[in-house]
């Protein structure tokens, strides 16, 4: 179990290291947002197997707190970075000068 735990936490911290990077050269801030996404899933991840190695659950409402925060920020950021194509009433009415 200690071994299959070590290994694991390795293969997150490669995934937390390649997601810093991500977040640092990232071309765009939707790729950054990924990035983030993934690394705050990959320290929940990092915290599950401690618990487990630990066998204790004390730091579940951590990591459910944690896969919160993580969806609702790249939820915003993509509801914010999202372009409206499309045509609406909006812009018909601002096209025809009415408010």
């Amino acid at each position: 179990m200690i071994t299959v735990g070590f290994v694991c936490i390795g293969l997150l911290a490669v995934t937390g290291t390649l997601c810093l990077i991500r977040i640092i050269r990232g071309p765009t801030t939707l790729d950054r947002t990924v990035a983030t996404d993934v690394f705050v899933a990959a320290t929940a991840g990092a915290i599950g197997i401690e618990a487990a190695i630990g066998r204790h659950t004390t730091t579940l409402p951590i990591i459910v707190t944690l896969a919160l925060v993580g969806f609702l920020g790249s939820v915003s950021i993509a509801r914010f970075a999202a372009r409206d194509d499309g045509p609406s009433e909006r812009t018909d009415r601002d096209r025809e000068g009415r408010t």
